[in-house]
């Protein structure tokens, strides 16, 4: 049941980034969407604290089930100002359509194939070299069955042409494949820092799960603040793809630094790599959604939309568990090579936060270079996507948000 519910709750949260992004670009001048974008952004990054925050307060002074009840008031709220306050665009009328035409136009046969495409790519990704070896059956079964329902899918998607989940000439356009590119990498690099900073406090730093969350407060400030700069420079502007240039180097950068930590890094740079990461990924975090809106013709901004934020969260969950395997596996090689008298399994279990309450003085510090090392291995994930972001940015075309003034329709 719990996992059905989480199931559930992932398909509500799937259309609330993509949505608003929608409402905006049929309320606002594309010219002056740049700046309500940036606000979506920044709201994202004060609910990435406060969601993390609020969720230990609930699990520590009342109940985990709060971490859940929690949405029923703020999102029957949402919906309601939703419900009165936008007005649906007018859209040219269509002639009656059946009902098993409109079931058609879901694509059933494309998205039965890609979302266990997805699901293999995952579980191979996260399995291997963790709890398989990666030249075992299971693995290169879930590999093998990745490729296969990919290349099915694309199959499909040629096949059904304007009636395919992302009609393939939407994709082909320049702006789309390389802003998905861009904002796959560039996601996959925030979200491994926002993942693993907060274990790395936890376990070298001894901090709670709480104060953890606290401590990474200059990496999601700076990413809130640089995103609406960029939102009101852009709408300047009307240029973009500069942002996304900046925004990959400086990520980047950023990254590198943070794989230097070690068990007695200093205060400043530990927050400043922070606060320059976060910068970086706020500069990068709107703009290809931006761009989607800019090259597409109305009717076609929501696929565009939707594969640019289905980009980003890919990104990031095949970062994580990329990162995930690694930080374990350089985890069980550390303890056993700086922690050698204790259990590598017992130590995992006690998680981050409860080391130096059980791990013994005259090995704790073993134990902390063992975590450093692993949350530096994945770390370097981060690296590798925010470098492989400089690529989307680079692809991305040149164009200004002033050359379309589109009214609010």
């Amino acid at each position: 049941m719990f996992i059905v519910g989480r199931a559930i709750a992932g398909l509500g949260c799937a259309g609330i980034f993509s949505g608003g992004l929608i409402i905006i670009a049929h309320s606002v001048p594309l010219q002056r969407r740049p700046i309500y974008t940036s606000l979506i952004g920044a709201m994202w990054g004060v609910a990435s604290v406060a969601g993390p925050l609020l969720g230990g307060v609930f699990t520590d002074k009342v109940t985990w089930r709060w971490c859940f009840y929690i949405n029923l008031p703020v999102g029957g709220v949402a919906a309601l100002f939703i419900l009165i306050f936008f007005r649906e665009p007018k859209l040219e009328k269509r002639e009656s359509l059946g009902l098993m035409h409109r079931l058609r136009t879901f694509d059933p046969i494309g998205t039965a194939l890609f979302i266990p495409c997805v699901v293999c790519l995952l579980l191979a990704l996260q399995w291997g070299g963790a709890n398989f070896a990666w030249n075992d059956g299971r693995i290169i079964a879930l590999f093998v069955l990745f490729g296969v329902l990919l290349i099915a899918f694309v199959g499909v998607q040629i096949w059904m042409d304007e009636q395919a989940t992302v009609p393939p000439r939407i994709f082909k356009n320049r702006s789309i494949w390389s802003g998905a590119l861009f904002s796959a990498t560039l996601m996959g690099s925030f979200f491994t820092l926002l993942f693993y900073l907060p274990i790395w406090f936890q376990a070298i730093k001894g901090e709670s799960a709480v104060r953890s969350g606290i401590r990474i407060l200059p990496f999601i400030i700076s990413s809130v603040v640089s995103a609406i700069i960029s939102g009101g420079i852009v709408s300047y502007t009307g240029y973009y793809t500069p942002f996304m240039i900046i925004a990959s180097i400086c990520i980047a950068i950023s990254c590198g630094l943070l794989t230097t930590l070690e068990p007695d890094t200093s205060q400043a740079r530990y927050i400043g790599y922070q606060f320059f990461a976060g910068f970086g990924g706020g500069l990068g975090i709107q703009q290809s959604a931006l761009a989607a809106q800019n090259v597409l013709d109305m009717v076609d901004v929501p696929v565009g939309v939707v594969v640019i934020v289905f980009a980003q969260s890919i990104g990031g969950a095949l970062a994580i568990s990329v990162a995930n395997n690694l930080f374990v596996s350089r985890l069980i090689k550390g303890l056993g090579e700086f922690a050698p008298s204790l259990n590598s399994q017992e130590v995992i279990r006690l998680g981050p936060t409860n080391l130096k309450a059980h791990v013994a003085v005259d090995a704790l510090p073993g134990v902390l270079k063992a975590y450093n090392a692993a949350v530096v291995d994945a770390l370097f994930v981060s690296v590798f996507t925010a470098c492989l972001s400089i690529v989307g940015a680079g692809f991305m075309e040149w164009k200004t948000l002033k050359r379309k003034p589109t009214l609010a329709l």
